[in-house]
């Protein structure tokens, strides 16, 4: 801990799971679904959550707009480019907001200035200024970032961050933008910039780390011993290319070591496990069962030895209570004789609502669908089913109406599909290696897309043989890289809807283009 910090400093975690998490090559979201997971972010008291990113599109826009009208308890951001456009369009979706922060960023690397913005130092600097003056006249609120800092000339760094502190930046992040930091020299780069800048007393210091060597959560942890008082991460360390630093690691290490971090959040812990899940669903990015924290088996203990410990005294081999991330027995809450009302009360205590009665009457049939197939209806079944309502929703270009599959030891498995291709009802036969890869042909054989399959994973919703089991497929087709997810208690029907659900998002007209800019 750096001996010139107060002691018990709050640390300020800004969340960008919905801006560069959705970076990750797949996981697009659409508004309703950006929306759900602002909304657990601000239960889980998040202090920032960016948004997204404004200019990128139309349905950027409106998602970061609808995200500031309807959260009031978290600071909404939106990320811009140090343009006047950029600064303008993240203004107007911002709008609505009770708190609103623009931030704003340009690449301070000799290699980025030289090869991708082709600007000279001086220039650079000068937009830089030109920008966090005009957000500044805008918002209240300026977040300024040096975009790949961690490969920057030092003496250039405290340049840059001095002007723009001047021109009322009162954020200043130090992105490792392409995951090149090493703790110890990450660390030290921040406490060397605090201490350099004349004005750094002005500004609160900030880390946004990224995971290529592995090394996101350790750097972002270096930074906060050297005086950095603001974390930008992500639920389950989404991002792109291998991932930003995982908001719950970061937290959760702050807590369990009060005797290197002396600070506090204001996150709700018990959240967190809540929010991963609901994350995993959504993007359709399953958590590894040995993940730290969120993982299936970060509180599992096999070892004989383990076990006998733990029996005797919790902090023999557990760090952590379970029950302090969100982890917790499921307990039944619903079954077939639960009426409409009590369905969507369960829900709207679990943080979910609906956009119309229409949805809501969606939900509830297959709520009772289930509930005739499986006893136990948990918590994640719940989400499960909100989910596959929810990413249907205004996308159904096409939908499954039926399925039959014969799959028997010594036989070609075949699958029968009907499917409805703009309210035009079609079928087809098909064969394969195995029930899911004929039903995979049979919907081909009908919609003659010619996506490439590149990932098909199985996970089960809950526990139990009746459980829901959760698929998700990711699909190429021209350079445009998506995910479908699809849930049901017969795989292959999962298998199905996952991949009907990738053929909607890639095939639908009005999709958004992935947005590229990054820090």
């Amino acid at each position: 801990m750096n001996s010139n910090t107060p002691a018990q400093d709050r640390l300020i975690i800004f969340d960008t799971t919905l801006r560069d998490g959705e970076q990750s090559p797949g996981a697009s979201m659409t508004k309703v679904e950006k929306l759900r997971i602002a909304k657990a972010l601000e239960k889980m008291k998040v202090d920032v959550i960016e948004a997204g990113f404004a200019i990128a599109s139309p349905d950027d826009f409106e998602a970061v707009r609808m995200i500031a009208e309807a959260v009031r308890d978290s600071t909404v951001c939106s990320l811009s480019r140090a343009l006047e456009k950029d600064i303008d369009s993240a203004a107007r979706a911002l709008q609505p907001a009770a708190s609103g922060r623009i931030h704003t960023f340009i690449a301070t690397s000799p290699i980025h200035m030289k090869y991708k913005l082709q600007m000279q130092p001086e220039a650079v600097i000068e937009q830089a200024v030109k920008a966090v003056s005009m957000a500044r006249n805008l918002v209240a609120d300026v977040e300024f970032s040096c975009e790949d800092a961690g490969r920057s000339e030092l003496d250039f760094l405290c340049r840059i961050i001095e002007a723009t502190i001047e021109a009322g930046a009162r954020t200043i992040n130090i992105p490792d933008t392409v995951g090149y930091a090493i703790p110890e020299q990450f660390g030290l780069l921040i406490k060397t910039l605090m201490e350099r800048v004349p004005n750094a007393s002005k500004a609160i210091f900030s880390c946004h780390c990224h995971n290529d060597l592995g090394l996101a959560v350790a750097n972002s942890l270096a930074a906060v011993s050297n005086g950095a008082r603001q974390v930008e991460c992500t639920i389950n360390g989404l991002g792109e290319r291998a991932g930003n630093a995982a908001l719950e690691e970061v937290v959760m290490a702050v807590r369990t070591r009060p005797d290197l971090f002396d600070l506090t959040t204001r996150i709700d812990t018990r959240q967190i496990v809540p929010a991963s899940k609901l994350v995993s669903t959504v993007t359709g990015f399953p958590v590894q069962p040995n993940k730290a924290i969120v993982g299936a088996n970060a509180f599992a203990h096999e070892s004989g030895i383990h076990q006998d410990g733990v029996i005797k005294h919790r902090e023999t081999y557990e760090i952590m209570k379970a029950e302090d991330v969100g982890w917790h027995a499921n307990s039944l809450v619903l079954g077939k004789h639960s009426g409409r009302n009590a369905f969507k009360t369960r829900l709207h205590d679990l943080g979910y609502s609906f956009s119309s009665d229409l949805e809501l009457n969606e939900a509830f049939a297959r709520f009772k669908d289930l509930a005739d197939k499986k006893h136990e209806i948990f918590d994640a079944d719940l989400q499960a089913i909100v989910s596959d309502t929810q990413s249907a929703a205004g996308e159904e270009r096409f939908r499954l109406v039926s399925l039959r599959v014969c799959s028997e030891t010594g036989t070609t498995p075949e699958a029968k599909v009907v499917m409805t291709v703009d309210g035009e009802e079609k079928s087809a036969v098909a064969v394969g290696g195995g029930p899911v890869d004929a039903t995979y042909s049979a919907i081909e054989m009908i919609v003659s897309s010619g996506l490439m399959l590149q990932l098909y994973s199985v996970n089960n919703v809950t526990q139990g043989i009746d459980a829901q089991g959760e698929v998700t497929v990711r699909v190429e087709l021209n350079g445009r890289i998506m995910n479908g997810v699809g849930a049901d208690t017969d795989i292959v029907i999962a298998s199905a809807k996952a991949y009907i659900h990738a053929l909607n998002i890639v095939l639908s007209e009005d999709r958004k283009a992935h947005p590229q800019s990054q820090v």
